[in-house]
């Protein structure tokens, strides 16, 4: 890659040619402007579904495990989309149904428009991200990718702490408008990043496969399939942090209830602060699987010692303890994360980014669905024991990825 990226834009006729960093910058800047209306939606929608609208807990659960189920299906079909009709057109129109989505939820009064609603936002979502991986494929070099994914997930959680920070003030006032200011600031932010995402150099579409060769072609790929469910696996860490260890601090250790919010910043800072660093060393296959298997190791590590927590120590002793853990887990992520990029990108087809990057991020809606439920089970049901069950689901999901990883590149070598 050399310092100006030019492509073929196929998706209007022209030619284009854009300096490197401008590019990149653009790419930042869509991903900070949606990130800051995200983090204010998931720190205050469920209030506003259960205070606003009247919805039960029972139906807001129900309705978001149909709707990122229904999400999580969608994403492959629309990434071999972007594939075909080229990604950044792709990536913008998502990124305006997913604002639209965002603001109709503004006009639900019950359960079913707010079904219909949800459905759309997860799908919408579903395909913008793979749409915007086949979009950065196509505008940054193989070698620079995991690099520009871990820049993109520390302008993320730098996103999502402002917004999270502006929810705080509207659940603070909790009104009606207060809350409905928060959904048009993500629904406003979708539609900037839209715009951004417009103004970024086109990548050709990818042409159709030959006469008779399946169009999902990634639904057959075993090997790839393997590496998608193990990745997905590995991802059930995200209700730890969000949902099982706020129960577990508050229903079996003596910490105060405020290490939830110290927990969740130390995450959230030390992700901005270092993911890029830790993702330097990830260059080629080789790096990631070591970097993905250590990560497990390491997330064992931080269950046996959140685990530890039941043990009955004074509230200091236990909110040092589950510092340790946090920053395990925070470490194990960043390795997991850096990896999982370089794994998802490197075996995939060239042309067939979208609607690969589309089956492997099913692991996020797939966590999102299932984890809580599972993680919450383990660990606020079995104690202890569950900690040390789900670390070594952990570490066993980690070993496996090295050997799928061959697999894949032995039934790639094979092909050719």
């Amino acid at each position: 890659m050399t310092t100006t990226e030019r492509t073929e834009n196929t998706e209007g006729g022209e030619s284009t040619a854009r300096p490197e960093g401008r590019t990149r910058r653009a790419l930042l800047v869509a991903q900070f402007g949606n990130s800051v209306g995200d983090g204010a939606f998931y720190v205050t929608s469920a209030l506003y579904f259960s205070r606003i609208v009247g919805l039960s807990a029972a139906q807001i659960g129900a309705g978001l495990a149909l709707a990122w189920g229904i999400g999580s299906l969608a994403g492959v079909p629309l990434g071999h989309l972007a594939d075909r009709r080229g990604a950044r057109g792709s990536a913008v129109l998502l990124a305006l149904a997913t604002s639209v989505a965002v603001a109709s939820f503004l006009l639900i009064r019950d359960f079913v428009p707010f079904l219909l609603a949800a459905t759309l936002y997860a799908t919408a979502q579903s395909g913008l991200a793979a749409a915007r991986q086949a979009l950065l494929a196509g505008l940054v070099g193989p070698a620079a990718r995991v690099g520009m994914l871990a820049r993109l997930q520390a302008t993320l959680n730098a996103g999502l702490a402002v917004g999270a920070a502006l929810g705080g003030l509207a659940i603070a006032d909790g009104t009606r408008t207060a809350y409905l200011a928060v959904f048009a600031l993500d629904a406003l932010g979708f539609l900037f990043c839209a715009l951004v995402l417009r103004s970024l150099p086109a990548v050709p579409a990818s042409p159709a496969g030959a006469a008779g060769e399946p169009r999902l072609v990634v639904l057959r790929d075993r090997p790839y399939a393997l590496l998608a469910l193990l990745n997905a696996v590995l991802l059930l860490r995200m209700p730890l942090l969000s949902l099982a260890l706020p129960l577990w601090i508050v229903e079996r250790t003596t910490a105060p209830g405020w290490t939830v919010s110290a927990l969740f910043v130390l995450n959230t800072g030390a992700v901005m602060l270092f993911q890029v660093r830790a993702a330097r060393s990830v260059t080629g296959l080789p790096e990631a699987t070591r970097a993905v298997g250590r990560s497990s190791a390491v997330m064992l590590g931080s269950c046996a010692v959140f685990a530890v927590t039941a043990a009955g120590f004074g509230a200091w002793p236990t909110v040092a303890v589950l510092v340790l853990g946090a920053v395990l887990q925070v470490v194990a992520e960043m390795r997991h994360s850096a990896g999982s990029w370089q794994i998802g990108f490197a075996l995939a087809p060239a042309d067939r980014i979208g609607q690969y990057q589309g089956f492997y991020g099913t692991g996020v809606p797939v966590a999102r669905t299932l984890g809580p439920l599972l993680v919450t089970t383990l660990l606020i049901g079995w104690g202890v024991a569950g900690w040390l069950l789900l670390g070594a689901i952990f570490l066993v999901a980690g070993l496996a990825t090295g050997p799928a990883v061959r697999w894949a590149e032995r039934s790639r070598s094979a092909a050719h």
